[in-house]
């Protein structure tokens, strides 16, 4: 057992930060009740998108993706770069979010009072309301995680090669991306300052795979 955690002791540092995160995140959720003003987030927009409740199903495959996705990197053996890139993209994003719920307090008013349907989706987007408050959303974290996770995927020597893999992860992210809005769990503006983040991300801790590709791009229009 000693062996196990010395040889993947680096696990830990997700692991704090998870534990960090979550404390600090329930502290921003709860401190709703002490008299604090928030800002309402909102756009033309956001009214045009309708409610659909199917789109709860790759809501919550966010969380074994994200979760299945760090401990594969965690477990490889043969490149740790990637599990700490993964990592610091995720850790600068997730504290990005608490910053921003800390200094400027936000919510949503988008979430339907009365569904347009009753069947079991309806059913599990009630119990993720009652569990989920519509403070602190802005930037969506379920957005610039999937985009992280995907970016990870994607980049890793060992998996980019694997096309059903990577197709299925662009799949679940873009799902994961749309369910936010059809939920009325996320402003349009949460989705965009999501995926802006995720794309700062990915130039700070992906910069050869950013400047290889601008490169190819560049020698391919050269060439023509």
């Amino acid at each position: 057992m000693f062996l196990f955690f010395k040889k993947y002791r680096h696990g830990f540092l997700i692991l704090t930060y998870a534990i960090f995160y979550i404390l600090m995140f329930r502290y921003l959720e709860t401190r709703s009740l002490m008299g604090y003003r928030y800002h309402v987030v909102h756009t033309v927009f956001d009214d045009m998108i309708p409610f659909c409740e199917l789109f709860i199903v790759p809501y919550l495959l966010w969380f074994p993706y994200m979760f299945f996705t760090v401990l594969y990197f965690i477990f490889r053996k043969d490149d740790r770069s990637e599990y700490y890139q993964l990592t610091f993209n995720m850790m600068m994003g997730m504290t990005v979010f608490l910053v921003v719920s800390y200094v400027y307090p936000n919510m949503l008013h988008l979430r339907p009072s009365v569904f347009p349907r009753e069947n079991i989706f309806t059913d599990m987007v009630r119990i993720l309301y009652k569990n989920d408050t519509a403070t602190n959303v802005l930037p969506s974290i379920h957005v610039f995680n999937s985009l992280a996770i995907n970016k990870a995927i994607t980049s890793s020597r060992r998996l980019r090669n694997h096309r059903k893999i990577c197709t299925a992860s662009r799949i679940l992210t873009i799902l994961i991306i749309l369910s936010t809005m059809l939920l009325k769990q996320h402003s349009v503006i949460d989705v965009c300052l999501g995926c802006t983040m995720a794309f700062l991300g990915s130039v700070l801790f992906y910069p050869e795979r950013s400047v290889s590709r601008v490169t190819r791009k560049t020698v391919s229009y050269v060439d023509k």
